[in-house]
């Protein structure tokens, strides 16, 4: 007899930290799609855009350092805006049993503020995992440098860095996606790898897990990579399963690691035969001995989808070196179906306000607004913050 004990899932306090335009921008993102059981923050150095922002906790950082007016692409002045506001950031974060924090890398305020972030509310006693972007190639040098250095800072500020390729979006969507369009998608994934992991926790479903099971597989893991796959129809578990584990957004096979976590979302049709089928296929793709935990949640909204997403930790960085410059195997699924994992994400590009996109037209403009930093918020949200 299958028993549903969530206690232990009510006992632990998720905070959820979005850090600079694309942290807060992914916060926005998972208040819309109603994501539950979690604390959002929004933590800017731009007060104006702060201000727009949805989540219930909105902090300021470095008011005396930025005046309110961004870190103008500059990490340094991100990291100095968090450290001014330390007492601040500690209060918000205290008692929290794992934070997320979430941002874009190669701007200002993100990629400088949210390593010291992640710091503090690793040093609290938090699980802390962070889920950042790496920016699309486009963008330019000095923001992929500036990216680089800031990844790097967060891998030794949490126990799990799950770093999101924006390059490999470009391989999922149409061909003639508008740029602001692929900014959209960057943004969603974020909200995607947060909720991917604390609905397993908060949400109830058929299979849920406690904070331990996921504490087992995240903490003190390194680097991450992160796999989403949808799918609809007869085999959709198998298909959604499969997309998952060969999305391009997974750089490397995940036989190379050494923990899984898998959330298998559906709607109230899901079924355990399908869930126990997708796990199965994950599984099979895994190394013999990775530890694998999986979970399954109910969205009433999904009607005939079915999103797997899988979190594979534990990765060597020789590991993941070698394999990004290894072209993966295919597995044998119809590729040409790929764009349907964009059609949820679709529906909500429709209602984003175009007079919002304009600042990124001007990318070269870095100290206004510190718009290199908020590209996410300032393209996809009356909110920047």
């Amino acid at each position: 007899m299958l028993e549903f004990d969530t206690s232990v899932d009510e006992l632990a306090v998720i905070k959820v930290i979005g850090v600079g335009g694309g942290g807060n921008n992914a916060v926005n993102r998972m208040i819309e799609h109603g994501v539950q059981g979690v604390d959002f923050i929004a933590v800017n150095t731009d007060a104006q855009a702060l201000n727009l922002s949805k989540a219930e906790v909105r902090l300021q950082i470095g008011a005396k350092l930025t005046r309110g007016l961004g870190a103008g692409a500059n990490p340094e002045v991100g990291k100095k805006a968090a450290e001014e506001s330390r007492e601040q950031l500690e209060e918000v974060l205290r008692g929290a049993d794992m934070v997320f924090v979430t941002a874009g890398m190669g701007g200002g305020t993100g990629t400088g503020a949210a390593p010291v972030i992640a710091q503090i509310a690793r040093e609290l006693g938090a699980l802390t995992v962070g889920v950042v972007t790496r920016p699309f190639t486009f963008e330019g040098r000095k923001r992929q440098t500036q990216a680089i250095g800031g990844i790097g800072s967060m891998k030794e500020s949490v126990d799990t860095l799950i770093v999101i390729p924006n390059d490999k979006l470009l391989q999922i969507v149409d061909k003639s996606t508008p740029m602001l369009e692929a900014f959209r998608e960057a943004d969603n994934v974020l909200r995607q790898g947060v909720q991917g992991i604390s609905d397993l926790i908060a949400t109830p479903g058929l299979i849920n897990l406690d904070f331990a099971d996921v504490k087992t597989i995240m903490s003190n893991k390194g680097s991450a990579l992160m796999g989403i796959g949808i799918a609809t129809g007869e085999n959709r578990a198998s298909e959604a399963a499969k997309k998952a584990i060969s999305s391009p957004l997974l750089e490397s096979s995940i036989d190379g690691a050494k923990g899984v976590l898998m959330n298998i979302t559906g709607g109230s049709n899901l079924s355990l035969f399908e869930v126990q089928e997708a796990a199965d296929i994950v599984a099979s793709a895994s190394d013999e001995e990775v530890n694998m935990i999986f979970g399954s949640v109910i969205n009433e909204n999904l009607k005939d989808e079915i999103i797997v997403t899988v979190i594979a930790t534990g990765f060597s960085e020789e590991a993941l070196q070698q394999q990004r410059s290894t072209p993966k195997p295919s597995l044998n699924i119809n590729r040409q179906s790929a764009p349907q994992q964009q059609a949820p994400i679709r529906e909500q590009r429709q209602e984003m306000p175009m007079q919002q996109e304009q600042p990124r037209q001007n990318q070269q403009n870095y100290a206004q607004d510190d718009m290199l930093e908020v590209p996410a918020f300032l393209r996809n949200r009356k909110n920047r913050g």
